[in-house]
């Protein structure tokens, strides 16, 4: 595996002499931001976040990631012009190297959490999440000042794309993405490229959204949809694990070939549709981060992984879920989990 750690970029607390200094650390995963959402990024803008990387002994080779439009998503008459600004996107990022871009087809928001600084019996803080909180949330309202909802739509906006996607459905979505992977995936391949679609977080749908990247049943249709192998998945054991539904285990071990990048983070679920992000390590959570390994490892698995979200410790702030200190030890216990599996693999 290829141990890799999340850098947004100058503003970043985090700094990449920081994230060098952890043990293995073989380079980054960031993407451009100063490009608007749809538009193509500059070739210099692409080169210059590579250069600061490789200045400091980092490979650039996934990106996290090259947003999807909402007009993509909603499938209006947008979608064509800038489904091939995306293309184009992952041309010149082929070009300067990048063998992965991860993305999701998550409508409006990305992950969400009901808390930011959960307090721990230990100290720690960390985000958490509890669904009768959020349901009584209005997004409408402002109450969704949290990381994850575009705080940049205004409530017209807002109200405009609640509407759009409750119009538009489960089906439509699924036809929609259907029509983007047809037209990005060949150009990925001719680039190079692994496309690794992140899963939903949370695996289910809230305020009248549709969510469909939810768990093993509707992978497979997402893979039968483009058969290619750069047609992959971000395996974020995180999101998927919190629904217990789903067997993290069988899918590492089903789709292994498919999984081009790996997100490793452990949560407590504490109740129904509630949860807390833990420690990395299997004991301290709800997670099998040992068995979704080892599944990997006896398939040969040998895609990107990085440490997911931490917890803030030793009196850290900075970007919640994305501090130095918890990821770093994060990072440190997959580094010794695959060296033992790989090692035990090989006898």
């Amino acid at each position: 595996m290829k141990l890799t750690f999340r850098w947004y970029g100058d503003d970043d607390p985090v700094t990449l002499s920081h994230i060098r200094q952890i043990p293995q650390m073989t380079g980054i995963v960031s993407a451009i931001y100063d490009t608007p959402v749809g538009e193509v990024w500059s070739r210099e803008s692409i080169a210059a976040m590579k250069k600061k990387a490789n200045d400091n002994g980092l490979a650039f080779e996934v990106v996290e990631s090259v947003p999807v439009h909402e007009d993509i998503k909603l499938g209006n008459e947008n979608a064509p012009r800038l489904i091939e600004n995306y293309c184009e996107n992952v041309r010149r990022l082929g070009e300067a190297g990048v063998k992965c871009i991860c993305y999701n087809f998550m409508p409006v928001f990305d992950w969400l959490r009901s808390e930011l600084e959960h307090a721990q019996v230990d100290g720690a803080n960390a985000l958490a999440y509890d669904e009768n909180t959020v349901l009584a949330m209005d997004p409408l309202k402002g109450d969704l000042s949290l990381p994850g909802w575009d705080s940049s739509y205004t409530k017209a906006q807002m109200q405009d794309l609640l509407n759009a996607y409750a119009e538009l459905g489960e089906e439509q979505l699924w036809k929609n993405l259907e029509a983007f992977l047809k037209a990005v995936i060949p150009v990925a391949k001719e680039a190079g490229v692994n496309m690794a679609i992140h899963p939903d977080d949370p695996p289910w749908g809230m305020f009248g959204l549709p969510r469909i990247i939810t768990g093993k049943k509707n992978l497979q249709r997402f893979f039968d949809i483009v058969p290619e192998t750069n047609n992959g998945l971000t395996l974020c054991t995180g999101s998927f694990g919190a629904n217990p539904e789903n067997d993290l285990v069988d899918m590492a071990d089903s789709f292994a070939d498919r999984i081009h990048f790996l997100h490793l983070r452990n949560i407590k679920i504490t109740g129904d549709r509630q949860f807390e992000e833990v420690g990395h390590p299997t004991a301290c959570g709800s997670i099998d981060m040992y068995g979704v390994a080892k599944a990997l490892v006896k398939k040969g698995w040998d895609g990107y992984v990085r440490p997911d979200h931490g917890r803030m410790i030793w009196g850290e702030t900075g970007r919640y879920g994305y501090g130095l200190f918890d990821r770093a030890l994060g990072a440190t216990y997959i580094v010794g989990l695959f060296e033992a599996l790989e090692k035990e693999n090989a006898k």
